[in-house]
């Protein structure tokens, strides 16, 4: 068999298996977008249809104007927003100041900053409760923006990034006169804004579909999130409004859709660069 053909075969298995492996992993994704607009009745009906014989939208309505599906979207856009805002803000002046400055116990301190990495979220569940509850951030927003904003990881992860970067080029700075601030602000940050770029991108959607922290501390319906939201159409003795949960479900998953298929080179480059030497 000629080599090129040999290879155009195998180019066409290959694809072949690719196109089967995405069809399986989309399917769920069309057949909760196919259930959003199906009746109760229809849902169950065998044989199973992926394009409903009479789609509707009260399942949209129903979730819009009676459960305030947008306001928790709101909701849930402010605070991941915000909170990767922050946990930006701080990480970057975190791995900057590790990476770039020498201060007595750096050594000790950064040892300890990675040491905290290996602790179990749960075992720091009962503890951040009680602190948050003592300064009266429960049922508030604050408490899922600020004790996120210093995270162990992400400060390693762009101590890693700015340690690449010329001592040179921030001395020039120095010498022009530029004062420490600036040097973080006019020259580090644009230098990483690809690592910026595509992990506050993945940041901002851990932040969206995070759920234990507002089921902790979120407690009024006003305040209530997506994944609460979506949790709260199941009902119970184990019955549930599969076509309005699934609404609910596609109307929080078109932002982050929106915003995969807008920013998906900056996600790449952004996992990219944490391959990155320290």
């Amino acid at each position: 068999m000629p080599r090129k053909l040999r290879r155009i075969i195998t180019d066409i298995f290959l694809y072949s298996i690719l196109i089967l492996i995405c069809l399986f992993m989309i399917l769920p994704f069309i057949w909760m977008l196919s259930t959003s607009f199906k009746l109760a009745a229809d849902i169950f009906g065998y044989p199973p249809k992926f394009i409903p014989d009479n789609p509707v939208l009260d399942n949209y309505t129903y979730v819009i104007f009676e459960k305030h599906a947008l306001r928790n979207l709101y909701n849930t856009a402010v605070i991941a927003s915000l909170s990767t805002i922050a946990t930006l803000f701080f990480s970057t002046l975190g791995g900057y100041a590790f990476a770039k400055y020498e201060f007595p116990g750096k050594r000790g301190l950064f040892a300890f900053l990675l040491a905290t990495m290996v602790i179990p979220g749960a075992v720091m569940m009962v503890p951040s409760f009680i602190i948050i509850r003592k300064i009266g951030w429960v049922d508030t927003f604050w408490a899922l923006i600020i004790p996120g904003a210093a995270s162990a990881f992400w400060i390693f992860f762009f101590r890693q990034f700015i340690s690449t970067i010329s001592n040179e080029i921030m001395d020039a700075a120095r010498i022009d006169g530029a004062s420490e601030w600036r040097i973080y602000w006019n020259i580090i940050l644009p230098i990483i804004a690809p690592a910026i770029t595509g992990m506050g991108l993945i940041m901002f959607m851990f932040s969206w579909n995070a759920f234990q922290g507002p089921r902790i501390y979120l407690k009024s319906p006003e305040r209530m999130v997506m994944t609460q939201a979506i949790m709260s159409m199941q009902g119970s003795a184990g019955f549930t409004a599969w076509g309005e949960y699934m609404a609910l479900s596609v109307i929080s998953l078109i932002p982050l859709l929106i915003i995969f298929l807008l920013f998906q080179r900056r996600i790449v480059e952004g996992v990219m660069a944490g391959a990155v030497k320290g």
